[in-house]
C-alpha cells in the first residue's frame, strides 16, 4: 500500500547548528536505506513559509503498522510530526516510473469531483469513460506520473510534470470531469533527499 506524507520538523529552540546538520545527515543516510527496502519512493519539497521545514513523502508498505516502524527509524522522527493519507489504487492510474524531466516542475493535484444533483447515469458514466481516455493520452505526453483515490468519495491525487504552473493549470482544464471537479495544485522543489534524484 502506498501513503503520502506530509511531514513538518520542529527544531527545538537552542539546538546548535552542529546538532542538527549531524542529525539532517544521519536522515539522509536512512533515507537512502528506506528507498534502497522499497519504503522510500519520493520525497519533495512543498512550496514553504519563512523558517518552515516541510517535506513531502511517498512511502510503500505492508500497513500502517510496517509504515510506522519505518517512520520511527527516521532520525528527525524526534522533532517531525507526520500527516499520513493512505492512498488507494485509481483506475486512471498510469503506475509510470520514468526519469524526471530536464525541464519540468512536478505538481500534486487533488481532486475532488461533485456530480451535479439530477445528472442521467449515463451521462455520469461518459464523462468518467471520457476521463479515463484522457488522462492515458496525457501519461502518454508524461504530464500525468501517478494517480491514487483518496479518503473519501470522489477525491483523487495525482502527480504530474508540466513546463510551468500555467501548462499545469492549462493540462487540467482539458480533463473531462474538469466542469465537476474542485482542484488544488502544489507545485514541488526538488528534494536532496528523493530517491528518484540521487545517482542522476
Amino acid at each position: 500500500m502506498e501513503y503520502l506524507l506530509s511531514m513538518t520538523t520542529h527544531v527545538p529552540e537552542g539546538t546548535s547548528q552542529d546538532t542538527v546538520n549531524e542529525i539532517r545527515a544521519k536522515e539522509a543516510a536512512r533515507s537512502r536505506e528506506l528507498a534502497a527496502q522499497g519504503y522510500l519512493l519520493r520525497l519533495w519539497r512543498p512550496p514553504l513559509q519563512p523558517g518552515e521545514w516541510r517535506t513531502f513523502g511517498l512511502f510503500a508498505a505492508a500497513d500502517a503498522r510496517e509504515l510506522e516502524e519505518a517512520l520511527a527509524s527516521m532520525p528527525l522522527r524526534v522533532w517531525r510530526t507526520d500527516e499520513i493519507t493512505p492512498l488507494a489504487p485509481h483506475p486512471n492510474d498510469p503506475a509510470l516510473a520514468g526519469e524526471l524531466g530536464e525541464r519540468t516542475t512536478e505538481f500534486l493535484t487533488t481532486f475532488i469531483v461533485t456530480v451535479p444533483a439530477g445528472t442521467p447515469d449515463r451521462a455520469v458514466d461518459d464523462a468518467k469513460a471520457r476521463e479515463a481516455e484522457r488522462t492515458r493520452e496525457l501519461a502518454k505526453q508524461g504530464h500525468l506520473i501517478r494517480l491514487w483515490t483518496l479518503p473519501g468519495q470522489g477525491q483523487a491525487l495525482g502527480l504530474w510534470r508540466a513546463a510551468d504552473a500555467a501548462e499545469m493549470r492549462a493540462i487540467v482544464e482539458t480533463l473531462r470531469l474538469n466542469a465537476w471537479m474542485t482542484t488544488e495544485i502544489t507545485p514541488l522543489a526538488q528534494h536532496p533527499s528523493d530517491p528518484a534524484s540521487i545517482g542522476r
